[in-house]
């Protein structure tokens, strides 16, 4: 059941769903604009939110701001009444899909030629089940680097980021209610035949990130966790990044170091953490 909830004077969010891959949609409420950040996997996902915040008495957005190029960030907005903002880069990978068919047996074709991955092809089978009428809608603006927004006692800065999940990231910065907006950013690249993440993308990734004073950070498919708990997510990748490079990819030094480091049996999260690095490494080291 997804939720809708608020983080200080002028942020609202809606909660993900995971078996249709619904990332959390965001809205920034200022005293002269309102911005949406993300579009949504469908018109229907986009119009359940604003459906909801219209509830809620929240002015509806003129505004929206896309953090990547994904489907399950974009899919909804050809339903909305907006002006939307993209970097370049992700207005030129939404231009690749402008002419895809989205049909079961589109979407298989791609899945076995390599194009698509199967959780994608079975989250959007799940979303649209009445109908795959999908029209792709391409940004209005689109900006380079940075671009700054102020919405009236608010401020909105777009930053590119990059990441491994998705090289166009944007995250979006709410200066004045220190949210970090981070999308996808954070997670692995789950488009690769392995899912991976790698050491100097990651660490670039980490520095940026770092020079936000935010107090909370908004997860796409996961939830709104304190600075605390993002620091605590910072050190493990940091540190995963730090073995990779010291082991050279090793799968079994990098568990050995690990758990002398820590003193304890390796929870599932931190092995799939290392195998997602080691991973990364392999792949660098085929490229090469």
């Amino acid at each position: 059941m997804q939720q809708i909830k608020k983080i200080g004077e002028r942020f609202w969010y809606q909660t993900p769903v995971s078996e249709t891959d619904r990332p959390i949609l965001g809205m920034v409420v200022g005293e002269k604009q309102t911005l949406m950040i993300d579009a949504g996997n469908s018109e229907a996902h986009a119009n359940y939110f604003l459906e909801e915040l219209k509830k809620r008495e929240v002015q509806e957005p003129k505004l929206l701001a896309l953090t990547h190029w994904h489907w399950d960030h974009i899919f909804g907005l050809s339903t909305l009444d907006v002006v939307s903002i993209s970097s370049k880069e992700t207005k030129r990978e939404m231009e690749k899909l402008v002419h895809l068919g989205w049909s079961d047996r589109d979407l298989d074709e791609r899945v076995r030629e390599g194009t698509e991955i199967e959780f994608c092809a079975t989250a959007i089978k799940k979303e649209f089940v009445d109908h795959r009428e999908i029209t792709i809608a391409l940004p209005d603006i689109t900006f380079e680097g940075n671009m700054e927004i102020d919405l009236g006692g608010v401020t909105c800065q777009l930053h590119q980021v990059g990441g491994d999940h998705a090289a166009d990231s944007t995250v979006i910065y709410i200066k004045e209610e220190k949210i970090l907006f981070l999308g996808d950013c954070f997670y692995p690249d789950i488009f690769s035949p392995k899912t991976n993440y790698t050491v100097n993308t990651t660490l670039t990734l980490l520095d940026k990130l770092e020079t936000f004073d935010a107090e909370w950070f908004i997860l796409s498919h996961g939830s709104a966790i304190s600075k605390e708990e993002f620091m605590k997510e910072v050190a493990m990748l940091r540190t995963m990044a730090s073995l990779t490079d010291e082991c050279n990819g090793n799968h079994e030094y990098m568990t050995e170091k690990y758990i002398n480091r820590v003193e304890r049996e390796l929870t599932e999260d931190e092995k799939e953490l290392i195998q997602e690095f080691v991973n990364g490494m392999e792949i660098e080291k085929e490229m090469k």
